[in-house]
């Protein structure tokens, strides 16, 4: 039994997901600032797994850390109906998009702890109306020095999984004609972006505690790359993703996250390796991945040639084949092709105002999508008062 496969006890390669919720009122379909309420009941029930952010109308959940994609299947699909169970106690909804279609972020109350004030004191109206909802995804490390290793090459898949992803086409009820707008979003924070490349752990250490030294950041969560080595935790994370709205799309990307590093691994162990772009590069790919999406043309570097999106997924897949069957994911990863086929979340979201011209009839299809295959349970925990 080898150290790729996920039952050996020097796995290393573990999942977990972070997905950030929209809270919907049903009947307006408008974002509402409830999570403080959520709160009171979910961590009863959820306990760690569920967190608040910066605005009341984002709640957070975590998976614990997962062996296998089937193990991470369960998690997701578990914290989706807790919490879709938790919001229709309150008679609310939850939809899982990027951006939400209509809402304003100037309506959005700000949940009242300390640490979200010192970020709007010092980052202000880029902090006010960070209205967005990504996915994070963390892949177990063997050690720092890999995961630097591993992130400079990995740095290349990005726009891949962002374009796969993109689930934000709206912003305050325009269409922005980007496919990934919280990408633009986003951006206008500090440190963010397709990573540099390092020459070793001990080089990015070196530069988190020149930041730090001079006052830039207070510790290493400050860093928001589309991927970093987690200042915490033993893992890569990636965090380039729009949220999935579909249970299907959210396991499809975190398992070709899992894939792909796994494969870099075994590329590595046998003295072969994958090329090292420059973030300058991979961040021409990220922008045409964030306004084109799934219809997009990347930047093949080593060709020297734009090639259709869709066909470098089908790459991507191939690519992986040799490690998608130990790891026990190749009807996940393979669900990337379903993507390619019938369009990203983003493609659908524009369909379905193509066709009625009705932005809430979005938010409804959001609603429906985000819990296809999940089992909404409404807790009684307490009476709501």
């Amino acid at each position: 039994m080898s150290v790729y496969n996920p039952l050996h006890s020097d796995f290393a390669f573990t999942i977990g997901i972070e997905e950030e919720y929209q809270v919907i009122d049903p009947e307006t379909r408008e974002l509402r600032s409830y999570i403080t309420q959520i709160l009171d009941d979910g961590q009863m029930i959820l306990r760690e797994q569920i967190k608040p952010e910066m605005h009341q109308s984002i709640v957070e959940v975590g998976t614990k850390p997962c062996r296998t994609i089937s193990e991470a299947r369960a998690e997701v699909v578990r914290l989706r109906g807790a919490i879709a169970g938790l919001s229709a106690r309150h008679g609310l909804k939850i939809a899982a998009a990027g951006t939400h279609p209509f809402s304003s972020w100037m309506q959005q109350e700000i949940t009242p702890f300390e640490r979200y004030k010192g970020v709007i004191d010092e980052m202000q109206d880029a902090a006010r109306q960070l209205l967005i909802f990504g996915m994070h995804c963390h892949v177990g490390m063997p050690n720092q020095e890999i995961a630097i290793e591993l992130m400079n090459v990995a740095r290349y898949i990005l726009p891949h999984l962002l374009a796969l992803s993109s689930s934000s086409p709206f912003w305050m009820g325009r269409n922005t004609g980007f496919r990934s707008y919280r990408s633009v979003i986003f951006s206008g924070f500090p440190r963010t972006g397709i990573p540099p490349s390092f020459s070793s752990a001990g080089e990015f250490e070196r530069y988190i505690n020149l930041l730090i030294q001079t006052g830039c950041i207070d510790n290493g969560k400050k860093i928001w790359w589309d991927m970093r080595p987690h200042p915490f935790f033993n893992t890569l994370e990636f965090r380039v993703c729009d949220i999935a709205t579909r249970v299907e799309e959210c396991l499809a990307l975190a398992a070709t996250m899992q894939a792909f590093l796994v494969k870099f691994y075994k590329m590595f162990e046998q003295n072969t390796t994958f090329r090292v772009y420059r973030r300058a590069l991979i961040s021409e790919n990220k922008w045409r991945a964030q306004r084109y999406g799934m219809e997009s043309k990347l930047i093949d570097f080593g060709k020297h040639a734009e090639v259709e999106t869709k066909a470098l997924v089908h790459e991507m897949v191939e690519l992986v084949d040799d490690v998608v069957d130990e790891l026990g994911s190749r009807k996940e990863v393979e669900y990337l092709l379903h993507i390619v086929e019938h369009g990203s979340s983003a493609q659908r979201q524009l369909r379905v105002y193509e066709e009625t011209g009705s932005l809430q009839a979005v938010v409804d299809n959001l609603i429906a999508e985000t819990i296809e295959g999940v089992e909404v349970i409404v807790p009684h925990t307490r009476s709501v008062g």
